[in-house]
């Protein structure tokens, strides 16, 4: 049984959950930038509810809504809420985009996802696990264009998603009028290929500002940068 993460001001219980507390949720919560106030934010596949979370101790924001299709998934991320002191302001949907983006009026100030992206023909043979983890779970495609009737007008997207498929996700969201304003590309050391692209989207065209994070200088020892974004949560940062 997966034990309970434990952050600075929440914990997040994972037993239920296919996919555990990992890097990629901690970077992009941290990194989503809050200059523009939001006062409603939507999670899209919410998992554990962490992303949620640390958009709930980041922000003022009224409404934090989350989505997620997976029946035990959605009873974690429900419980870690109620669990949390920000319980008021946070709630979880069990359905799926399709099904929500026709129920809900709502548009949100600040859209937020780690999606499922693996696209390699590999599977794990665990299916709620494979339905977690694989892209054709939620296509990109879906993904933007059901966040772009959702998004306010000048509200912001931020994902993370594999730095291999940075070029093919910012030419989809082209497509249903979404621009990337800044990009941050992650590498696991300062000499490791790039590995993750966390991307912000507005429909505004604007010049990109683009920039790099080393997660490690060597084997635990992080770097001055990932220190700095993340300390706010981690326990032993």
């Amino acid at each position: 049984m997966a034990k309970p993460f434990y952050f600075k001001k929440f914990s997040i219980s994972q037993d239920r959950c296919a996919m555990k507390v990992g890097t990629d949720s901690v970077l992009l919560g941290a990194w989503s930038s809050l200059n523009h106030s939001p006062k409603t934010i939507l999670d899209i596949g919410s998992g554990t509810g962490i992303l949620a979370l640390i958009l709930a101790q980041r922000s003022f924001a009224e409404i934090i809504d989350a989505i997620e299709i997976e029946a035990e998934a959605y009873k974690q991320c429900v419980h870690n809420f109620e669990s949390s002191n920000w319980a008021d302001r946070l709630f979880c949907y069990h359905a799926s985009l399709e099904e929500f983006i026709v129920e809900i009026d709502e548009s949100y100030d600040l859209i937020i996802s780690n999606p499922p992206f693996y696209t390699d023909n590999f599977k794990s043979g665990n299916k709620v696990r494979d339905k977690a983890r694989f892209e054709e779970a939620l296509p990109f495609k879906e993904l933007l264009n059901s966040a772009s009737k959702l998004l306010s007008k000048t509200g912001q997207i931020n994902i993370i998603i594999p730095f291999k498929e940075e070029t093919n996700f910012i030419s989809l969201a082209e497509k249903v009028g979404l621009f990337p304003s800044r990009i941050t590309r992650v590498r696991g050391q300062k000499d490791s290929p790039l590995k993750r692209s966390l991307i912000c989207l507005t429909f505004k065209p604007q010049k990109i500002d683009i920039n790099e994070l080393a997660i490690e200088i060597n084997r635990h020892q992080y770097t001055d940068e990932y220190i700095d974004l993340t300390k706010d949560f981690y326990l032993k940062l």
